[in-house]
C-alpha cells in the first residue's frame, strides 16, 4: 500500500479528477490510498437526477459547489468537516460490492476512540443507528476504487438545506438518494478531533505505524489532472447535462391566477414545455414555450430567455424574477 499526495486540494473538482486520474493510469496489483478534504460541495451519485438531488436556492446563495462522480450511489454533502478516503486497488469480482475489507480498518480506528462505529446497511457505517460513512465503488479496466466519506465535526446545517430539495413533482429514471439521519464522530467523542488527526491515526493503522511509502505523482499527472478537471468535473455538460431524462411540474398561484408548468428535461436541455392555468393573458402562452424549448434547464440560461420576454403580454402583473423563480428555483 502506498500513500498519494494530494497537495491539501480541497477543490472537489480537482479531488475527483485526481482520483479517476490515478484510477485509470495506474495498472498492475499495486495499492493505492488517497485522502482529500473538500471545500462546502454537493458530489452527485453517477446515475442521478442533479435537479432532484439539490436545493437550488442554498446551492446558489452559499456558492457551493455541484459535482457529479464516476461511481454509483446516493447524493453526499461534503466540507472541511469532512473526511473522503480511496483505495485503489486491482479489481477482484470478490471485492466489488462488498466495502468491509476497505471500511474495516476505519471502523477500527473510530472503535478504538470510543465511537461505537459498525458496518450498517449495504455500504455505510453507522453509530447508534445514525449514518457516518457512505460509501461506494467504481471499476474499469482491472482496477477499481472504493471511497467513503467520515463526518467528522461537519455542518450538519447545511448537510440538511443544501439536500433538502424543495417540494415538486419530478418524475425521472435517476436513482434517488435515501436520506439517512447522519451524525458527526465528534458527537461521541470526549475531546475535540480534526479530519487530520482522523487521517493521521487512519495512517497509522493502514501501515501499521511505519512511515507511509509515498506514491509519486508527477508533474506530468497533475497537468493531466489539471485537464481532466477542466474538460469534465468543472462543465454543466457533466455536472448538470449527465442527469437522466425526466419530467417535472411547477405550479403557483399569483394574484393574477394559477401558473402551471410541465416542463420535460432531457441531457439538460429543456425538449417540451407547456404552460397551462386559470390566468387571462392577451397572447397564446405558447410563444413562451417555443422561446424556451431548447435552452439549458439552469438558472444564468433560463434568466437570459425570460429577461427578453414581454411578460405582461401573458401573466399580466408578473416579475421577470417570480416567474424564474417557478421555473427553476
Amino acid at each position: 500500500m502506498e500513500l498519494i499526495d494530494n497537495r491539501g486540494i480541497t477543490d472537489p473538482r480537482l479531488n475527483l479528477a485526481l482520483e479517476e486520474h490515478i484510477l485509470r493510469t495506474r495498472t498492475g496489483d499495486e495499492s493505492l490510498l488517497l485522502f482529500y478534504v473538500n471545500e462546502p460541495s454537493i458530489i452527485i451519485g453517477r446515475h442521478q437526477n442533479t435537479i432532484e438531488e439539490i436545493n437550488t436556492d442554498v446551492v446558489r446563495e452559499r456558492g457551493i459547489h455541484v459535482v457529479r462522480r464516476i461511481s454509483g450511489g446516493g447524493a453526499v454533502y461534503h466540507d472541511e468537516g469532512n473526511l473522503n478516503f480511496s483505495f485503489l486497488t486491482q479489481y477482484q469480482p470478490g471485492r466489488f460490492n462488498r466495502y468491509e475489507e476497505f471500511t474495516r480498518p476505519v471502523v477500527e480506528v473510530l472503535r478504538s476512540m470510543g465511537v461505537p462505529a459498525e458496518v450498517g446497511g449495504r455500504n455505510d457505517i453507522i453509530a447508534d443507528g445514525r449514518k457516518i460513512s457512505g460509501n461506494a465503488q467504481f471499476v474499469s479496466r482491472g482496477r477499481m476504487f472504493s471511497h467513503g466519506t467520515v463526518l467528522v465535526n461537519s455542518d450538519l446545517d447545511a448537510v440538511t438545506s443544501a439536500l433538502n430539495v424543495k417540494p415538486g413533482k419530478i418524475e425521472s429514471k435517476g436513482h434517488k438518494s435515501v436520506r439517512s439521519r447522519v451524525a458527526n464522530i465528534s458527537e461521541f467523542l470526549p475531546e475535540p478531533l480534526d479530519v487530520h488527526t482522523l487521517r493521521a491515526k487512519i495512517i497509522d493503522r493502514i501501515f501499521e505505524g511505519g512511515e507511509p511509502v509515498i506514491h509519486e505523482v508527477t508533474d506530468e499527472d497533475w497537468a493531466a489532472v489539471e485537464e481532466l478537471s477542466a474538460t469534465k468535473y468543472r462543465t454543466w455538460e457533466w455536472n448538470y447535462g449527465e442527469s437522466p431524462k425526466f419530467n417535472m411540474q411547477r405550479t403557483k398561484r399569483f394574484p393574477i391566477g394559477e401558473i402551471d408548468l410541465r416542463i420535460q428535461v432531457d441531457r439538460g436541455e429543456i425538449t417540451s414545455i407547456r404552460i397551462y392555468g386559470d390566468f387571462m393573458s392577451r397572447n397564446d402562452p405558447a410563444e413562451i414555450e417555443v422561446k424556451l424549448k431548447g435552452s439549458r434547464y439552469e438558472r444564468e440560461a433560463l434568466a437570459a430567455v425570460v429577461s427578453q420576454l414581454d411578460l405582461s403580454n401573458f401573466f399580466g402583473g408578473i416579475e421577470h424574477d417570480e416567474f424564474l423563480s417557478l421555473l427553476v428555483d
